[in-house]
């Protein structure tokens, strides 16, 4: 819904809006916001509202540190959880130097640049549909979070088995008041997994939503004594929190990856689409997998993928094409994590598929077996690679990848690379739980 400044502030008045929310995302999918008194609304809509960029994760250094936000109109919305006295709203801001040109750190931004290059292929919309997972653990009388899951519940299961059941429904109730449109609510696989889709958009749009919905979610399992957290794998054992990218192109209200006469109803752009992410899948995992934890998701036999290949029908490799045809015909991304910052998974994942389409490229036959039962040699028979095992993994394929390297732009990836080498040493150098418990006894 796009609003004129008018309208923002009819609307402020009407809902007792006291005040404003300037948020932005920084280079790790953090949710960063400066929160204005409506006194200064009028200064932030004219953008000119200055923060100190030096201290936000991949921006800049102290002494190039001043930023403007530039808020977004079509963003605004009220917080409806907050105080009747005085409620919040907010938008979300793109980042600009001080010059007036965009600023090449914001992941928004470098979104915005690779759809250009998307509109300069002659497409009009990358359509977005994703399936962010989470779970719920309990809080301790400090408000902390715990280790103790509030349910025990399966795939689709009720209350009371599932007693995440409420906490969900008023999460889905605040998404419908602030305008989201809800497809579908359930418990997931996991014991304390729950899984809540909300229509697809334009890819922006869609990454706004996603920072949303997180923000959404935590807040109101706060208010029911819970702790949601995206973390991809917080407990061993169990399925994993995914979030499944479902991705179309259209170019004037047409679905281009349809053809009803082609192959399994596809088109040739989209076999080229598919054969882009194929190429690219396992540089790009660093970006759409980016935490140490994320590689412990994917390992086989908890309905994560971590060989590369694709399949109609098939559930087990990193890309499928789900059924519906027509203006929903879609390929879905299955490995992407929800702790990916969704602005930069989006970017990567539409210049894989690009390339392919600029190019050409012609994907590898279609696997229908289940690959998990497959032994090395199969796998390499059928040219099914693996997935990165690590983070330190994913971080040397992306080096080796000049079209990711080039979708995150020089600013985004030199400080991404960066942050994400120190992450791993302090992982790897950090002395963990487990070894104690194999070693300390025995040696």
């Amino acid at each position: 819904m796009g609003y004129t400044k008018e309208e923002v502030f009819k609307k402020i008045k009407e809902e007792n809006v006291r005040f404003i929310r300037l948020q932005f995302t920084d280079m790790l999918g953090t949710i960063k916001n400066v929160e204005i008194p409506l006194s200064q609304l009028d200064k932030a809509l004219d953008n000119k509202m200055m923060f100190d960029g030096s201290s936000i994760e991949g921006f800049v250094r102290i002494e190039e540190s001043d930023m403007y936000l530039y808020p977004d109109l079509d963003t605004f919305v009220v917080f409806p959880w907050t105080s009747e006295k005085g409620k919040v709203a907010r938008f979300i801001c793109d980042i600009y130097n001080p010059d007036g040109t965009p600023f090449a750190g914001c992941p928004r931004y470098n979104l915005k640049r690779n759809l250009k290059k998307m509109e300069e292929l002659g497409f009009d919309t990358f359509n977005i549909g994703t399936e962010p997972e989470f779970f719920l653990f309990k809080l301790d009388e400090n408000g902390d979070p715990t280790l103790d899951l509030n349910d025990h519940g399966g795939y689709f299961d009720l209350a009371p088995t599932d007693l995440g059941e409420n906490c969900r429904r008023d999460i889905v109730l605040e998404l419908e008041e602030m305008g989201f449109e809800i497809e579908a609510s359930h418990h997931e696989v996991a014991p304390g997994q729950h899984e809540i889709d909300f229509k697809y958009s334009d890819a922006v749009k869609h990454a706004d939503d996603i920072q949303t919905f997180k923000l959404v979610v935590k807040t109101i399992a706060r208010k029911h004594n819970l702790h949601a957290t995206f973390m991809p794998k917080p407990l061993f054992g169990v399925n994993g929190s995914g979030m499944h990218v479902n991705m179309s192109l259209f170019k004037n209200g047409e679905n281009v990856f349809f053809n009803p006469d082609g192959e399994l109803q596809l088109s040739d752009l989209s076999y080229q689409f598919i054969a882009g992410i194929m190429k690219h899948a396992t540089n790009f995992t660093a970006v759409t997998n980016p935490t140490v934890n994320s590689y412990k998701r994917l390992v086989p036999g908890y309905e994560a993928p971590c060989y590369v290949a694709w399949s109609g029908e098939n559930r087990s490799p990193l890309l499928r094409i789900p059924n519906s045809r027509g203006l929903s015909t879609r390929v879905e991304v299955r490995s992407v994590d929800p702790s990916a910052n969704p602005y930069m998974a989006l970017s990567v994942l539409l210049a894989a598929g690009l390339d392919g389409i600029e190019n050409k490229l012609t994907p590898p036959s279609a696997v229908d077996r289940n690959i998990y039962v497959m032994d090395k040699e199969e796998r390499e028979e059928n040219g099914i690679k693996d997935l990165p095992a690590t983070l330190m993994d994913a971080l040397e394929e992306l080096k080796k990848d000049p079209i990711i390297v080039n979708a995150l732009g020089e600013h985004l990836y030199e400080h991404y690379l960066e942050a994400k080498e120190i992450e791993w040493d302090m992982f790897r150098t950090t002395v963990h739980p487990w070894e104690r418990e194999q070693y300390l006894t025995q040696y």
